[in-house]
């Protein structure tokens, strides 16, 4: 992968990748790279590591306001934001920063938003068979900040529902205005 940030540094006007500020840049690059994809290499069991645990409580469970840094697939460019999700245990419940985990181990893709939230919500519903489930993403995306339309006050907001909180109003209106706090 060097090689080819070196080919890329290369085809910039000529730039000359080893001049004293980028000697070490395509190393570093492929580094990031990686990192930013390393999402590929995880196995959702292997994130949850076994820290499922019996419901003792049917109420609602919510961790809000995750950091999230993914890729845009289309351009390689960044999208960020918040990340918000919400259930209702059945038989299991879950540890809170698996919840986190997970969110990362898909945002380390190359990403569209909406099936980001799709893929976690899927993951999550698999893992606990909860009662319902929900998922927020707002985020900004440099696609569109950067190039494009140069919108730097835009953002996306995507949910995805599942369980009570798609078929009951008041499960989803719940999640949703504890989310607005």
């Amino acid at each position: 992968m060097e090689h080819m940030y070196e080919s890329l540094l290369k085809a910039v006007n000529g730039e000359d990748a080893s001049r004293s500020g980028l000697k070490k840049t395509p190393k570093r690059a492929a580094d990031m790279f990686r990192f930013l994809t390393s999402g590929y290499d995880l196995d959702l069991q292997k994130v949850i590591n076994g820290a499922l645990f019996p419901a003792d409580a049917d109420g609602m469970v919510i961790v809000k306001d995750i950091e999230c840094y993914s890729l845009c697939e289309h351009h390689l460019l960044p999208f960020f934001g918040k990340v918000h999700v919400g259930y209702i245990p059945d038989k299991k419940m879950i540890g809170l920063s698996k919840i986190a985990r997970v969110v990362d181990m898909f945002a380390r893709r190359l990403q569209v938003q909406e099936r980001l939230g799709q893929q976690i919500c899927d993951a999550l519903q698999s893992i606990l068979k909860p009662k319902g489930i929900g998922v927020v993403i707002e985020a900004n995306h440099l696609c569109m900040m950067m190039r494009g339309v140069e919108k730097q006050h835009s953002a996306a907001i995507t949910s995805h529902m599942m369980g009570n909180f798609k078929r009951d109003p008041r499960t989803r209106e719940e999640f949703l205005s504890l989310i607005k706090r």
